[in-house]
């Protein structure tokens, strides 16, 4: 499956800047990094496919509902409920936003590190076919499995807004989860120097789904460890070898933290 991320827009917009610059347009200067300027990312695809991990038996069944783990699994949806309103709610709000960049933005302001689709393209790139190989790997284990979202059948606050896909989209395992810790994983890899704010701020991600109330504890663990197999196969991949070596390089340009986040 190919698809056309919203990063797309601000990348294209980027290199036309670098053109406008070139060409004696003086509005905006060209990016420092020469080969952050050239490059055009294609239409975002995956790594992997679908017959390369079996998510399913990898993570095994989502606990029963009346099993010690699955009352567990409702008693802490139920107790987070209370931070309605509060700043952790808020910031789960923010980790929800894997398109509008606010979730990336998260790893950046943790690690000091301005990783953002105009500075680091190739970078945001590899994290965006990361983020597809995770709807190709995990979406045949959340359609074998089945479980419904903790949200569904009552009216209980969740972070963000309700939708009819949530109805379909199974809770196990959780793919904003699985897209977090693969993150950190890949971006650790990077910037191994970071790689304790990096894995922190993916465990980060994976909370902010139970505070959310849109997946429970169980999804999340099942989504580290998903994600943690998928990485590890990914480096059998040449063309995701060939990538991290260039974003490695962008990376390492990077002098400091983005400008707003305090914010």
């Amino acid at each position: 499956m190919i698809r056309i991320h919203p990063y797309l827009a601000a990348l294209a917009a980027a290199a036309g800047l670098a053109a406008c610059a070139a060409s004696g347009v003086s509005q905006v200067a060209a990016p420092v990094d020469s080969e952050a300027a050239s490059f055009v990312p294609p239409e975002i695809e995956g790594y992997l496919t679908a017959a390369d991990l079996d998510g399913a038996a990898l993570i095994g069944p989502p606990p029963a509902p009346d099993s010690p783990r699955g009352r567990s699994d409702a008693a802490r949806f139920a107790e987070t409920r209370a931070l309605e309103g509060s700043a952790r709610w808020k910031k789960a709000a923010a980790d929800a936003d894997l398109w509008g960049g606010k979730a990336l933005k998260g790893y950046a302001c943790a690690a000091g590190l301005d990783v953002n689709p105009k500075t680091t393209p190739v970078t945001v790139h590899v994290l965006e076919r990361v983020e597809q190989d995770v709807r190709t790997i995990g979406t045949p284990a959340k359609d074998h499995y089945g479980r419904p979202r903790p949200l569904i059948g009552h009216d209980a606050p969740i972070c963000v807004a309700r939708a009819e896909w949530m109805k379909t989209n199974a809770s196990y395992p959780s793919g904003h989860s699985m897209t977090g810790w693969a993150w950190a994983l890949v971006l650790a890899e990077l910037a191994p120097a970071k790689a304790n704010e990096l894995m922190a701020a993916g465990k980060e991600m994976g909370t902010s789904r139970v505070i959310c109330g849109v997946h429970y504890e169980s999804d999340v663990e099942a989504g580290r460890d998903l994600a943690a197999a998928m990485v590890a196969r990914m480096h059998g991949d040449a063309e995701f070898r060939a990538d991290m070596e260039k974003a490695r390089r962008e990376v390492a340009r990077l002098s400091g933290p983005p400008s707003d986040c305090g914010g």
